[in-house]
């Protein structure tokens, strides 16, 4: 399995998901989420932000289903899922993650059929602190 790497801006974001929390960088003076991390606010240029811890629920806005699979340690998964989760409490932030049947799963464990754009989703963490994602039970 990859692991990310971390720079400087989006340490925090690693750091709060291996202690299993999905936490989101925000502008401290205007308020506004942002993703992915970076030093100055988009919308108000601003150098000041918090992380802010988000409820982890979403919804399915975009995926793909590699084939082949673009990475040769991913071939015995093939094919796997590529989710864009667009999230309910910052709905201007979309991250890129994978849906399992459960934490740390293997990434081809939800049948393709079930997939859909709109299907809520919520964020699960592997032992190792990756954020990833499985369909809210209604």
């Amino acid at each position: 399995m990859l692991t990310p790497v971390t720079d400087t801006d989006g340490a925090s974001f690693w750091g709060y998901a291996r202690q299993g929390e999905l936490r989101v960088q925000a502008c401290a003076d205007c308020g506004e989420p942002r993703f992915p991390p970076r030093p100055c606010c988009p919308h108000c240029q601003s150098f000041a932000t918090e992380w802010r811890r988000t409820e982890g629920h979403g919804r399915i806005w975009s995926y793909v289903l590699p084939h082949p699979p673009l990475l040769p340690a991913y071939a015995e998964q093939a094919p796997y899922n590529v989710i864009v989760v667009e999230l309910a409490d910052a709905p201007r932030v979309r991250l890129v993650g994978n849906l399992v049947a459960e934490a740390g799963a293997r990434l081809d464990s939800v049948p393709p059929e079930r997939i859909r754009i709109g299907a809520k989703v919520q964020v699960v963490f592997t032992d190792g602190g990756l954020p990833q994602w499985v369909l809210e039970r209604p």
